[in-house]
């Protein structure tokens, strides 16, 4: 028998739900431990988690991005300024070949192909002699293989008849601005300040 004086201390009671908790945990972590090895040699065509969830990947672009458009004003006898004007500083130079530069552009996205385009100008001396490049897409495609949210449609001509300018002038006519309309009289008020 135990006094209070002998320095024992009474064992204390754990609640009952606190008591329920500690054996869930234990046996959660017991269940998992057990299944890792256990439930994928029974049930081998249940996918694991892993599979199920990918991590995201960030798009990366790098390079010079180069359209139909950019290369199509490209001509030979241009000089090495007027180049950078239009395509922008190559990525590329070499100083084994002085008289070549090269764009390149790769663009990765996950769940898409690759995206690889290479552009390659020659100059003679510092003028612009000749091209060679893959096949470039229009900045329109460029910007529809960026965006996959949504696709672009064509772009519709932009071009109006005789009648569509004639019907547009009548909605948007502009009205010449009217002269102000006197004021009303106003309800003369005697003065703010007595004259001394």
């Amino acid at each position: 028998m135990h006094s209070l004086s002998d320095g024992c201390d009474f064992p204390r009671q754990v609640p009952p739900a606190r008591r329920l908790a500690s054996a869930l945990i234990v046996a959660m972590a017991l269940v998992s431990l057990s299944g890792c090895a256990g439930l994928r040699d029974r049930l081998p065509s249940m996918p694991s988690v892993g599979s199920l969830v990918t991590p995201y990947k960030i798009d990366i672009q790098q390079g010079n991005v180069v359209t139909r458009e950019q290369a199509q004003a490209l001509q030979p006898g241009m000089s090495r300024l007027q180049v950078r004007d239009i395509l922008g500083s190559p990525l590329l130079t070499s100083v084994f070949h002085a008289d070549r530069w090269d764009y390149v552009f790769t663009f990765r996205r996950q769940g898409q192909p690759l995206q690889q385009r290479k552009l390659a100008i020659f100059f003679k001396g510092e003028v612009l002699e000749r091209i060679e490049s893959d096949e470039l897409p229009s900045e329109i495609e460029f910007v529809a293989s960026l965006d996959n949210r949504r696709q672009f449609e064509k772009v519709p001509p932009l071009v109006a008849t005789e009648e569509q300018l004639k019907a547009f002038q009548e909605r948007n006519k502009v009205v010449a601005p009217q002269a102000p309309r006197p004021l009303p009289p106003t309800t003369s008020y005697p003065p703010l300040e007595s004259a001394r």
